[in-house]
């Protein structure tokens, strides 16, 4: 191995592989035959530890690559299950390898996996490749969500293979590396419960305490508190999607990650007008991802988690049964809790009222009623800049405003203060879809200038700048609905 590779500061170890080994297949990724370093997150790779000058070599590209292995890689593909629009079948990493857990500088580790390298033991008659388009998709997401302070899997870097991919067309092809506080999902803890032992199932529990929740690892009811630290974090995560308009398409069980961060980004995308039963992806014909249902299929998953704890959870089945249901009981006080004091800051209010909830209700009935974009009419309250639009120019508005204005001055803080809460809490821009697909098309033609030019505005989305002002605009108005596909 040559000195510069050496110098890319890889630190990496894999406990995951001392897990039992029917938890994963040990697997190499395929490799291509002439990658080419598109995008390279250098923030993160600092981060990590990582000397970006090194990533960008031709030795650091073969390794993104999968074409030779960094130090200390023990290659593998994690087996999971899941349930997939609500039926149960058996998963895995179909085209996805993890290399390894990056140790920080800060002692931090993190799961360091290339997405799109080859076929594995789970990839059910795929071709275990991806193509560019979906990988870059998943790269500006996963970082605007970082920048919307979203717990997520980030994304290090996207490679071309130089080889093409079959879908629909020849496309070429693309592996993305992502990094993830861990990839253990409700799926993998579904996956042990079916097909492994009670012992197997405690070393997986232990295991995710460890790594995750190091704080209740040793009580004595150390896995009733897992469940309730699952669910107290996915409540605030899922809250946070809900405050900016986020619809994630494919809330199965195996797309909920147990560190509680925002796991596989395929047919997502931003709300635009307000309306809880939004779907964008192509294959949820019956909206059961849909906007308004993301808290109540959150709920469902983690009753599916439960499931798979009972056996740690008493030894008398009816009681473990008492315990979880009571757990996950609190799912949805816990996130409307969350979400009322979002929406407050959202709207500059400090304090609580119980009037609150009805004056946030009638906002959004009145924002669904005119078709009012979700985040341009926070903008507009932040600022006061209340453009011509069907919602501003109604009477019922401005009876609304008028109790808002009062709402707002009963409280001890000033106006100024209320505003730069909202200033705070109401990003000036999301990653509009038409921004998106205009960007994803122009690289996949080679130009990767409108992209960069994106990431560079979502880099920052609370800093109200006038250059984010042209990426506030709504697309052109179209009679057919806008739709994403499961591309990652």
């Amino acid at each position: 191995m040559t000195k510069e590779i050496n110098e890319v500061g890889w630190n990496l170890e894999n406990s995951y592989g001392r897990l039992p080994k029917s938890f994963f297949s040990n697997q190499k990724p395929n490799p291509v035959s002439s990658p080419k370093l598109i995008i390279l997150n250098g923030s993160l790779a600092t981060s990590l530890g990582l000397n970006v000058q090194a990533l960008q070599s031709e030795e650091g590209v073969e390794e993104l690559a999968g074409n030779r292995f960094p130090e200390g890689a023990s290659p593998l593909a994690q087996a999971y299950a899941g349930h997939q629009f609500g039926h149960f079948t058996m998963l895995g990493d179909g085209r996805a390898v993890l290399l390894g857990e990056q140790i920080t500088p800060v002692g931090e580790r993190f799961d360091v996996q290339l997405k799109g390298s080859g076929r594995t033991r789970y990839s059910r008659g795929g071709d275990g490749r991806a193509a560019l388009g979906p990988m870059l998709r998943e790269y500006i997401i996963s970082e605007a969500m970082h920048a919307l302070s979203i717990p997520t899997t980030r994304s290090l870097a996207v490679v071309t293979t130089g080889e093409p991919v079959i879908r629909e067309t020849d496309l070429p092809g693309a592996i993305l590396t992502r990094v993830a506080a861990s990839h253990i999902r409700v799926g993998t803890f579904q996956y042990v419960a079916k097909w492994g032992t009670v012992e197997e199932l405690r070393i997986l529990a232990d295991y995710t305490l460890k790594r995750h929740y190091p704080g209740v690892e040793e009580d004595d009811s150390r896995y009733l508190s897992l469940l309730k630290e699952v669910i107290k974090r996915q409540a605030a995560l899922i809250t946070k999607w809900q405050l900016v308009g986020f619809i994630h398409g494919v809330m199965n069980t195996d797309n909920m990650a147990i560190s509680g961060e925002t796991i596989d980004y395929g047919p997502c995308a931003f709300m635009d007008a307000y309306d809880p039963e939004t779907v964008f992806s192509s294959i949820d014909r019956e909206g059961r991802y849909a906007y308004g249902n993301q808290p109540y299929i959150a709920g469902w998953n983690l009753a599916r988690f439960a499931e798979t704890l009972l056996p740690l959870l008493h030894d008398n089945q009816e009681e473990a049964v008492k315990l979880a249901q009571a757990a996950i009981v609190d799912f949805m006080g816990v996130y409307h809790s969350n979400w009322l004091a979002g929406m407050r800051a959202k709207l500059g209010i400090f304090n609580e009222e119980a009037e609150d909830v009805s004056l946030i209700e009638d906002l959004l009935k009145m924002m669904e009623k005119f078709r009012a974009d979700y985040t341009n009419t926070f903008r507009a309250l932040t600022f006061h800049r209340y453009e011509k639009t069907e919602l501003f120019g109604t009477e019922e508005f401005k009876q609304w405003y008028e109790l808002w204005q009062a709402r707002l001055g009963r409280q001890k803080e000033s106006k100024d203060s209320s505003y730069q809460l909202m200033q705070n809490s109401n990003p000036a821009l999301i990653p509009r879809n038409h921004r998106v697909e205009e960007a994803l098309e122009a690289a996949v033609k080679g130009d990767f200038s409108v992209m960069e030019q994106l990431l560079d505005v979502l880099s920052s989305p609370f800093a109200h700048t006038t250059e984010q002002a042209d990426y506030c605009t709504l697309p052109e108005p179209s009679s057919m609905p806008y739709r994403t596909f499961c591309g990652t």
